[in-house]
């Protein structure tokens, strides 16, 4: 891991995470100002497929930024494409016998669902910024995220069968917490490329927005949580994602716990007195 040049800009740090093709497979940036660490998957040669590189390049990146102060994580790809999904090429090299079929196997869960699975446990709100293609594996990396925001010219599948597999890399877990088992069927039956509005309509993502505000409404989503009670809202994930396995009872004793911890932050006291203020809050992060 080589740590970047800044730009000039003491705030700002990027650093640049494994090698594909002779280029950096992914790219991290933190600004240290507003709290948001950005990650790029970085092999447009091949639309940010999950290579390997790519693939270890997302988990060393979350590695690195586990225990940081960093308030909310963004989850993107360079020139255009979010992820094109699975490594074709490798899928080659076992067809060819470069791979063998153990070794197809170890990728799948040690490369690609591992990277997919270290992100849905990431402790940060996470955001997954998507344009161009987001597909298969790729899909997985976008959805295995907290909150999707896409732009209206992107386009988002499972088509696993396209290439003659079935589903991997969490699509079986993911996909129909998101959208119900009978839609998920369908989608992974029929591999349909969806459009931004039909992927809005599904629940597959949060926000669509125009091409030309994208980048602008994209940052402004992502300010907001940034400039939330980071603890509380860290909680707050915590919790929901916990949720899905509890009963109601057990979910508000869970809750009544971790809201012990969070009494005592200096967020929650700023957002008292700024309530009782009738001002704006300035929460910190502490």
């Amino acid at each position: 891991m080589t740590e970047g040049d800044s730009d000039g800009d003491d705030d700002a740090t990027e650093s640049e995470i494994g090698t594909d093709g002779g280029t950096d497979a992914v790219l991290l940036d933190r600004d240290a100002e507003t709290g948001v660490a950005t990650i790029t998957l970085n092999n447009p040669g091949l639309r940010n497929a999950l290579t390997v590189d790519v693939a270890d390049g997302l988990i060393d990146a979350l590695d690195e930024l586990e225990g940081s102060d960093a308030r909310c994580v963004v989850v993107t790809g360079s020139e255009g494409s979010f992820s094109a999904g699975g490594d074709v090429n490798a899928m080659m090299e076992l067809q060819s016998g470069s791979w063998s079929l153990d070794e197809a196997v170890r990728h799948i869960i040690q490369n690609t669902g591992r990277c997919v699975q270290r992100l849905a446990e990431c402790e940060f709100p996470t955001v997954a910024k998507i344009e161009g293609v987001a597909v298969g594996a790729g899909a997985n990396v976008a959805i295995a995220c907290d909150v999707q925001l896409m732009s209206e010219e992107a386009r988002m599948g499972f088509g696993f069968r396209q290439v003659g597999l079935a589903v991997d890399s969490g699509t079986s877990y993911l996909l129909p917490r998101l959208v119900g088992d009978n839609v998920a069927k369908e989608l992974v039956f029929t591999g349909e490329l969806l459009d931004a509005e039909r992927a809005l309509d599904l629940g597959l993502v949060n926000h669509v927005y125009s091409d030309e505000e994208f980048d602008e409404r994209v940052d402004a989503f992502v300010e907001k949580i940034a400039e939330g009670p980071t603890v509380a809202l860290r909680t707050s994930k915590r919790l929901l994602d916990q949720g899905w396995e509890l009963s109601l009872s057990s979910a508000i004793a869970n809750e009544a716990g971790a809201q012990s911890a969070v009494f005592e932050t200096a967020d929650h006291t700023e957002g008292v007195e700024s309530f009782m203020g009738k001002r704006s809050p300035d929460f910190r992060g502490e």
